[in-house]
């Protein structure tokens, strides 16, 4: 019997493909990635799928992309990809591939190529569109634009071309300048909307396309009476209307067009189902309401712009290719959710300062289209007694939009007001606040041992004294050393006693900002105070090289031979830097008299010690005396007060 196995190379595949599955359940989830294009090559958006198609003509890619606009498929070799349409069912995708002159059919579900039919051009197709079970397209040159069409119900094996070319009616509308813009509407089966690319004309038409070749409806040939230059035309749906570059209707009738109203200017636009517009103006992309002047919504992009707009079936999310050029090209497919609402505008307008526990009165306006009577809006008082907010009353909104309401602060310091709109099936939410500065009493706080001097290394206990106040009885005291190698530190935090007492302790090695601070409270303001208290130095004088200590009355000496040198040796305190000074007196005429060499200083080792030899007089019978000192700031430094050692004194004899 014959043994079946898997093959080596098999093997390592499977065991490839579980450790990269088993490395990628260990690693975060990316974020989805955006899509986006270099040139813009047709944006539809597909409700059977739940898909948004965009084609990069430059790559000749095109991606498919969720509702909130993150890619997660793409096919390549769509070459000169211009333009998208989808069959009426939504299973199919339909891409004008201008770079190799062909219609491209795609699966909407997979983008697997199904089909590819050629037309047989040197320019185009340029547009696509989809309706009356054929898939039109424009394709052409200078002046000889035309029109064709794919049968997709032709099976090119039974001999019978699926494409046809030409079918532009010629004795009615010459050739194009460039491959007309092409448009349809579910709503109007059977009928294709073109226009003239390319020139400055107004040449536009609707096409019966339900016979053998299409039909002129209606058309208009370059006299400039409708506008001069088309970029976009759609079909308005209930009416016989189109609107082009997102600004003018036309009504056709007996065969011509009339100019039937307009939209503030914009750019380009698109029209969903219930008659909404989308439009591109400049940085704006906004929705009207069919036949509206004013804004539904207004989604401001900045520095950027859209050249392209689709609207969801359902009319909920509009969809923009949004650049910052629109020459050298760079766009970004973005979602707009709630772009069917009209988006409201909130105002709050609360005084800029009040008195605590005084009324004061908050006005504003709601402003939207269609607002139904009676709207009621929720407001909600944020302060710091109530840091997550309170609910206050509901306001009704008047009929004129203005609203007030009245309300007494219990608390000081910044109250924020907030106001919000529901928003309704018409419209979406809307939010806006306004602070107050509501007063506040002051507190009362002291500190004790303000400008006291104390002993190197001493334990001062400092006392803050807190007032009446609401809520907040801590205290904190802080300690902040001088020199600049040591923060300001949190000594100690906590209630007060009875009496109003907080004291803490602090050990004076430095001079020391203390501070005591009451953080307020809703009803009393914040308060610092502080006491500057002083250290003395840390200093000690050692005297060798004498031969004995004596006194001489009531005073200890140090003696010394008439031709030996003192070395006195000081320990201070240390910090980077610092000096000693030494100050030397001799006993003349009965009182101590300041030699020449007095006051001398002279830079202290790390450990903060330093040796000085005085020198020997060579003379008996002298009395001298001797100290070190540190000189606030001439020492080197200012981090303590001015310190003096204890004098020392010196005899030589023989």
């Amino acid at each position: 019997m014959r043994m079946r196995s898997i093959s080596s190379a098999t093997a390592l595949a499977v065991l490839l493909g579980s450790a990269a599955l088993s490395l990628g359940a260990a690693g975060s989830a990316s974020a989805a990635p955006a899509v986006h294009v270099t040139t813009a090559g047709g944006l539809v958006v597909d409700g059977a799928v739940q898909r948004v198609f965009v084609g990069d003509r430059s790559t000749g890619t095109v991606t498919a992309a969720t509702y909130s606009g993150d890619a997660v498929d793409s096919v390549e070799g769509i070459t000169g990809v211009s333009d998208l349409a989808l069959s009426d069912d939504g299973a199919t995708l339909y891409a004008a591939a201008s770079g190799s002159h062909e219609i491209v059919a795609l699966d909407a579900a997979t983008l697997e190529i199904k089909s590819r039919y050629t037309v047989a051009t040197t320019t185009g197709p340029g547009h696509v569109a989809v309706t009356g079970g054929k898939i039109w397209f424009s394709y052409g040159d200078q002046w000889d634009g035309n029109i064709g069409s794919v049968d997709p119900s032709v099976d090119p094996a039974s001999g019978t071309d699926p494409v046809a070319l030409a079918l532009f009616p010629a004795d009615q509308w010459p050739g194009l300048w460039n491959p007309a813009l092409l448009d349809t509407d579910p709503s109007k089966p059977g009928l294709l909307a073109a226009a003239d690319t390319g020139s400055s004309s107004d040449s536009q038409g609707v096409f019966d396309v339900t016979g053998d070749k299409p039909k002129l409806v209606a058309w208009h040939f370059m006299d400039y009476k409708l506008n001069s230059g088309v970029n976009d035309i759609d079909l308005v749906p209930g009416s016989d209307q189109v609107l082009l570059n997102g600004t003018d209707r036309d009504t056709w009738a007996n065969g011509d067009f009339t100019p039937a109203g307009s939209y503030p200017a914009g750019q380009v636009g698109d029209i969903a189902s219930d008659g909404l517009l989308a439009q591109a103006a400049g940085s704006k992309i906004l929705t009207y309401q069919q036949n509206g002047t004013v804004p539904l919504h207004t989604f401001d992009e900045g520095t950027s712009h859209a050249v392209d707009l689709a609207w969801a079936p359902d009319d909920s999310t509009l969809f923009a290719l949004v650049g910052t050029d629109p020459y050298s090209g760079g766009y970004t497919l973005k979602a707009l959710p709630g772009a069917n609402l009209n988006s409201p505008t909130l105002t709050v307008e609360a005084p800029t300062s009040a008195t605590r526990a005084k009324a004061l009165t908050v006005t504003g306006k709601l402003t939207a289209v269609g607002l139904p009577a009676g709207v009621q809006l929720q407001v909600t008082r944020t302060d710091m007694d109530s840091p997550n907010g309170k609910a206050l009353p509901a306001v009704t909104v008047k009929s004129d939009g203005t609203y007030s309401f009245t309300d007494t602060p219990p608390a000081g310091g910044t109250v924020t007001y907030k106001v919000t709109y529901a928003g309704d099936a018409d419209h979406s939410p809307a939010t806006a606040s306004d602070k107050v500065a509501v007063s506040r009493a002051a507190a009362t706080l002291t500190l004790n041992n303000n400008l006291k001097k104390y002993a190197y290394g001493t334990d001062v206990k400092f006392t803050a004294h807190l007032g009446t106040t609401y809520t907040n009885r801590t205290v904190e005291i802080w300690a902040d050393p001088y020199g600049s190698d040591k923060p300001n530190k949190l000594v100690k935090s906590g209630k007060v006693d009875s009496h109003g007492n907080f004291s803490a302790t602090v050990d004076m090695t430095r001079d020391t900002v203390v501070s005591a601070v009451f953080k307020g409270d809703s009803h009393y303001l914040s308060k610092t105070v502080t006491s500057r208290a002083y250290a003395y130095a840390k200093v000690s004088t050692a005297i060798t090289k004498n031969y004995k200590t004596a006194k001489i009355g009531s005073t200890s000496y140090y003696w010394f031979h008439k031709n030996s040198a003192p070395l006195v040796t000081t320990t201070m305190s240390y910090y980077a830097g610092r000096k000693e000074r030494l100050d030397l007196q001799v006993y003349y005429n009965g009182k101590w008299e300041t030699t020449e060499g007095s006051g001398q200083y002279f830079k202290l080792a790390s450990n903060g010690k330093c040796a000085v030899s005085l020198g020997a007089p060579g003379q008996s019978g002298l009395k001298a005396r001797v100290r070190a000192a540190y000189i606030d700031t001439s020492s080197g430094d200012n981090v303590n007060t001015t310190t003096y050692g204890s004098w020392k004194y010196l005899y030589f004899s023989n």
